[in-house]
Parts: structure tokens; C-alpha cells; sequence
């Protein structure tokens, strides 16, 4: 999927799209020398970059015995942490468009999980906005995913047992972070923090303690063993939960 700079994240939030998710390279949003200048004086951390691994996708189960000519699937449609984390610490209240055809198409989520359900027959795109807590970012991304409800081939038939999973891999990338925002977050599960320099001063934040109770797995989820596990997200995850414990002993 491309991302245009007008539907672009303000501040240069940008999208990064995992290869083995079929999806298209994404475009990076360049801020201007200007841009950049005018950060350096609102409280911002130059040359610093937060990402947010998430997972957008669908989850449908055919009814079976009990589908109708209008609804044949029950279908879930979700924005989650890519290993199920609490996404609320960046993301604000996330909005799904679905097809025209559904009682009050635009569907507003503004606490999570960040998902909706719904019964239908067919398949069509649905439009997912992002939007940011005004800290990290003050312009919605927007993404895009293909509600999928009958199986391929290649994955046998129709099953009221066994769902249609299709999941995106993404990184949301926060570059020059504001001071507040990366206190907020720079030890929460969800969010993959570089090492700081020690000579940076930030506002008090909560404790890694605090943030780890944060952390969800997937059998929180009552779908949750249906997700798909994406070890490139759980690796960075883990990775900077490590590089935070160095620095608090040191």
C-alpha cells in the first residue's frame, strides 16, 4: 500500500509495510528543513524515531446451517498491537468506513479494542483511519483493507469451524518525537523506543512495571488464537523491553 503525503501523518509519521504481507513499498513523507527547524523549537527529540508495530485485518466464520442469502458470515474487522498490545497510549479513537449498504457505515472506535463486528454476504474494501493522541500526531493515517469472507482454494472449503484470517503487518513511524510524547511512551510494551541519550531530560513517566501489566497476549483475545504471529514485531518488542532494563540498571 502507498502512502501520499496529503493522507500522510503530520510531523512525518510514516508507514512502513511488512514484505511477507504482500503489500506494496510504502513512500516515505520528508519534512522540510523548515519543518524540521520549527520542532527543534516546540519540545522535540531531533534525530530520534518511535515506531508502533500494528496488525490491521479481518476474521470471518461462515454461519453455516444458519446463513441466509443476506448474511452468511459473522466478521471482525480490527486495528490490534502487532503481539495484541493496548494501542491507547498512541492511537486516539480509530474510524472504519464500511460498505454504503450497512445501517451507519462510519463506525467510530474510540477506547479499545479497536474493532467492530458485523454479519454480511460479500466482500469489499474497507477504509481504516488512525487517528493520534495530538502529542504524537495531529493528522490521521489511513489504511486500507479487503474485508475477504469465502477461503482460497488451496485452503480447502467452507468451514463453520475454521475462519478466513487475512492480516497487514505495519510499522508507524514517529520521527522527532515531542518530549512529551516519548515520556508518555518510552516504556510502554507497545512501542519500540531507540536508546536515549543519557543527557536527555524528560517529564516523570510511568514505570515499567506499570506498562508491562499493559501488555496483552493473545489469549486475552476471545479470537486471539486465530491471530496470525508475526515474529519480526516480537522480536523488536522484546528487543527494546531489553534495551529499557540496561538502562535503568545503569
Amino acid at each position: 500500500m502507498t502512502q501520499t503525503p496529503p493522507s500522510a501523518p503530520k510531523d512525518g509519521a510514516e508507514q512502513v509495510d511488512h514484505p511477507d504481507a504482500g503489500a506494496s513499498s510504502p513512500s516515505k513523507v520528508e519534512n522540510s528543513v523548515e519543518d524540521k527547524e520549527k520542532k527543534n523549537l516546540n519540545g522535540r527529540v531531533k534525530d530520534v524515531e518511535i515506531s508502533v508495530p500494528i496488525v490491521y485485518g479481518t476474521i470471518a466464520f461462515w454461519l453455516g446451517r444458519k446463513a441466509t442469502e443476506s448474511q452468511s458470515h459473522k466478521w471482525t474487522v480490527y486495528v490490534r498491537g502487532a503481539t495484541n498490545e493496548d494501542l491507547s497510549a498512541v492511537v486516539k479513537r480509530v474510524v472504519f468506513q464500511l460498505h454504503p449498504s450497512f445501517n451507519n457505515p462510519i463506525r467510530v472506535i474510540d477506547t479499545p479494542p479497536f474493532e467492530l463486528s458485523e454479519c454480511g454476504w460479500g466482500e469489499f474494501e474497507i477504509a481504516i483511519a488512525l487517528y493520534f493522541h495530538s502529542d504524537a500526531c495531529e493528522r490521521k493515517l489511513d489504511l486500507f483493507h479487503h474485508l475477504k469472507l469465502y477461503p482460497t482454494e488451496q485452503s480447502g472449503p467452507q468451514s463453520t469451524k475454521k475462519p478466513v484470517v487475512v492480516e497487514s503487518y505495519d510499522e508507524i513511524v514517529f520521527p522527532d518525537p515531542s518530549e512529551r510524547f516519548l515520556a508518555r511512551v518510552q516504556n510502554h510494551p507497545a512501542v519500540v523506543v531507540p536508546r536515549l541519550p543519557s543527557s536527555l531530560e524528560l517529564p516523570p513517566s510511568a514505570s515499567t512495571e506499570e506498562n508491562n501489566d499493559r501488555r496483552g497476549t493473545t489469549k486475552d483475545h476471545p479470537l486471539g488464537h486465530w491471530f496470525m504471529n508475526f515474529s519480526e514485531a516480537d522480536e523488536l518488542l522484546k528487543l527494546a523491553a531489553a534495551r529499557q532494563q540496561v538502562v535503568a540498571i545503569i
